[in-house]
């Protein structure tokens, strides 16, 4: 009598190196992880140099001050474009190469276990992306740090971090977005299971990148825009305030794991369903893209319904109390900067007193949420002076919290955007700067 013996399958560790090589051997990987390694540095040791700077990036105009700004613009960039970009071609194409190449029987003699092909897959791509991710960060680092050097940087309320401080915040703040990025490839995952030979499953995370981009820039509720899977692409932001708005941050942190984690889970309970023996498979039909697509869409309302629940937060978020609070702060954190410069007597900002009057439409629209007609007057007091000081800022103030006050008078002030110091001109940090409102601070009780 014949004994059968079973084949055990493949160490997971084999798999993992085995998908790890098919990865790096392909010349697009390879070019692409080379240009996150080298790319980012050149880029903003270049633009450091330039008389012209990106003022209309956040950071972007502090990148003659300092070389830590450059790291914050690759990172703005990286989450509306690379990042994306990135999980598609890594994620998005990882399952389907195998249904346009017919492999996977082949796989699957020398694997043995499709649990074991999934993890491997999925491990690989996971690995592969954060490598690219820590080229972004490191490049950008010592481009700038080389071209500019290590000095301190102003926050989005005006106050100068140390250069540790600085350094830990640029960190972390690259860290947060790997959140969203997973979110992004475990849709890849997804989307390259669901679609097999399809390029949507390749496109699939970029585009909709591109409908979390768009729902962002739209006037939605809080809540809303918090249980977008990649909020925490922009949430970052508030770590560069005193203290740090760590609440829109934490949630848009919580939500893109929890994407990832169904998302992931999905594609993993959906691939394990496939016939692996259809050498025509294209896709696993019309029920399965539902059932793939259906959990997610819950999860979003889901996510609303919870968002809603926990952090009271209705409507925009942006009101007049919370515009004048950000900008009278900002202002009076600058206005030490300026004095520094010009060097006057140092104030404090409690000896300044800074307040800040701020309407919209002149007065004829209500105070609250985004749009360009906002304008705001600051007055301050200085120590031993009877009259007030007042300054006059135009605001552009986006639907997820973010501004930029553009000087409107006086000149010497923050009219012109050059201040004259003994040691020569200098940029005027008054002139115009960025902030952040929080979206779920809540009023202070008077």
């Amino acid at each position: 009598m014949t004994a059968t013996v079973l084949a055990r399958p493949a160490p997971l560790s084999r798999g993992l190196r085995f998908e790890l090589v098919k990865l790096v051997s392909q010349w697009r990987i390879r070019l692409v992880v080379l240009a996150c390694w080298i790319a980012p540095g050149l880029f903003v040791a270049a633009v450091s140099q330039q008389s012209t700077l990106p003022v209309d990036t956040l950071f972007g105009r502090w990148m003659h001050a300092t070389g830590w700004a450059g790291a914050l613009v690759m990172l703005g960039f990286a989450g509306t474009w690379a990042l994306p970009l990135l999980t598609s071609l890594v994620a998005g194409d990882v399952f389907a190469s195998e249904d346009r190449l017919g492999t996977w029987r082949h796989l699957l003699v020398a694997v043995r276990s499709p649990r074991r092909i999934f993890v491997a897959k999925t491990l690989a791509s996971l690995t592969v992306i954060v490598l690219m991710v820590a080229g972004l960060l490191v490049s950008s680092v010592a481009g700038g740090l080389l071209a500019v050097g290590n000095q301190p940087l102003a926050g989005l309320d005006g106050h100068l971090l140390s250069t540790g401080d600085t350094a830990a915040r640029v960190l972390l703040a690259w860290v947060c977005v790997l959140a969203p990025t997973l979110a992004l490839a475990a849709i890849g995952l997804l989307g390259s299971v669901l679609l097999g030979r399809s390029p949507m499953g390749l496109l699939l995370p970029a585009l909709v990148a591109l409908a979390l981009q768009l729902a962002q820039m739209l006037p939605i509720p809080v809540a809303v825009r918090l249980a977008l899977p990649g909020y925490a692409f922009i949430s970052w932001n508030g770590l560069f305030t005193e203290p740090a708005q760590l609440g829109p941050l934490l949630i848009g942190i919580a939500v893109g794991l929890v994407w990832a984690v169904v998302a992931t889970t999905l594609a993993y309970v959906l691939f394990l369903r496939r016939d692996f023996t259809s050498v025509s498979h294209d896709g696993i039909g019309r029920r399965a893209i539902l059932a793939g697509v259906l959990p997610l869409a819950g999860l979003l309302v889901a996510s609303v319904v919870v968002i809603g629940a926990t952090t009271g937060a209705t409507a925009s978020g942006i009101d007049q109390d919370k515009v004048q609070r950000s900008v009278a702060t900002a202002f009076a954190h600058l206005y030490r900067i300026q004095t520094g410069q010009l060097n006057r007597p140092d104030v404090t900002e409690a000896q300044l007193g800074a307040t800040a009057d701020c309407n919209k439409g002149g007065g004829k629209l209500d105070p609250e949420g985004a749009g360009n007609d906002w304008r705001c007057v600051v007055s301050w007091h200085l120590p031993d002076t009877p009259a007030t000081g007042q300054a006059v800022y135009q605001l552009d103030l986006t639907p997820d919290g973010r501004y930029m006050a553009d000087g409107d008078g006086p000149k010497e002030v923050n009219g012109y955007f050059l201040v004259h110091t003994p040691a020569g001109d200098a940029p005027n940090p008054l002139w115009q700067f960025d902030g952040n409102v929080d979206l779920l601070a809540n009023e202070p009780k008077g």
